[in-house]
Parts: C-alpha cells; structure tokens; sequence
C-alpha cells in the first residue's frame, strides 16, 4: 500500500469515526445538546480535525442523513426485479421495516429528526432531496404499477403512497422510540416488538389485499 493510499484509507476511516460518534451523540443526547467539540471529546481529537471534515455539526448530520438514504436504496436495489407490483410493493415495505429494526439510529436521523430537514431549506435549491426523492419515487412507480393491474382503484396514486408509507413509518417509530416496548410490557405483559412489528405489517398487507 502506497502512502498516498494510507493517507486516504486513513481520512476515510476518521471520517466514518467523525459520523459513527455524532450519531451516537445526536441519538442519545440530541441534536441541541451536541457540539463539534463533544463530538471531538468522543472520537478523542481535537475539534480543529472535525472541521477538517465538516463546516458544522449541521453538515454532520446532513452526511449521516444521505448515508442512510444510500443503505436504504441499496437494500430497496434487489426488489426492482421483482416482476409482480404487489409483491414488490409488500417486499418494499418489509425491507423497510427491516431496515428500521436494523438501524434504529439511523432511522432516527432520518425519519424522525427534524434537523436534517432544516439542512435541506437552508441548503438545498428549489427544497431539492435527492436522497429521499429516489426512495419515494420508487415506492411511487410500484403504486403506480398496483394500480395497472386493478389495486387501488379511483385512488390518487401519491395519496396511497404517502398511506403506505405513513403506516409503516408507524410501526418503525414506535418501535425505534422504545414506545411499543412500554405498551406491551404494560398492556400484554410481553416484550417481542419485532413479533408485533411483523403481525401489525401482516394485518397491513390484509388490508392491501383488499382494495382489489
């Protein structure tokens, strides 16, 4: 290995360190609580490095906001050979949910936080969101696809899409909040979210099957 290549081998690795600590920071403390500099005390370096990177802690989270989109689309890649739009749109919502039991930090950076938003308002031209735009029109298409084959009849094709994925986006977030877990130790004395994730998604998928 060269040393050109170690230097960058080196920058990538303190990079993905800047963002694995960040992460952990705006999960457990939030996103106001967090500074460059408590980020700096966790990876222990000086906040100048970070800086290095990263203009703010708003870039931070913007970075770890469009490497999650990118995990998420790769995961979304394999179901575009799915030939049945039913099937595929079932197979996008349980690779969904599967990425949010997987990553729930990552989840919440993304779906839940609000500040990578306001990166996007201050940042971003025209409200442009790439990362989240081929993600949803994605989703899109393979509404679109259900309905050429007679699901969701006299339906508005974004309005259904938003319903699919506000409904699944329900069930990760109780999930990621640690909300389901209280309900069900209180209510049904039993602890396994992710049996209830899945039942609550089969019942989802029923309801699916029924607009056809």
């Amino acid at each position: 290995m060269g040393i050109q290549e170690r230097k960058t081998r080196h920058k990538e690795d303190l990079r993905k360190r800047i963002l694995e600590a960040a992460k952990k920071l705006f999960v457990t403390a939030g996103y106001e609580a967090t500074s460059i500099r408590k980020i700096a005390q966790e990876i222990e370096f000086s906040p100048t490095t970070i800086y290095l990177y990263y203009k703010d802690k708003s870039d931070i989270i913007y970075a770890l906001h469009q490497e999650g989109f990118s995990m998420l689309r790769q995961d979304f890649q394999p179901l575009m050979e799915v030939e049945s739009p039913f099937e595929r749109l079932k197979a996008i919502g349980k690779c969904y949910l599967r990425f949010g039991l997987k990553h729930p930090d990552f989840y919440e950076v993304m779906f839940m936080m609000k500040d990578p938003m306001h990166y996007l308002q201050i940042h971003c031209v025209d409200g442009a969101w790439e990362e989240g735009e081929r993600v949803f029109d994605f989703l899109l298409q393979t509404v679109r696809d259900c309905q050429e084959v007679g699901y969701f009849k006299g339906l508005d094709t974004v309005q259904v899409a938003v319903q699919a994925w506000s409904s699944v986006h329900g069930l990760c977030s109780l999930y990621v909040s640690g909300h389901l877990r209280n309900m069900m130790e209180v209510i049904l004395n039993n602890d396994e979210q992710e049996a209830m994730v899945e039942k609550a998604f089969r019942v989802f998928v029923h309801y699916l099957e029924s607009t056809k």
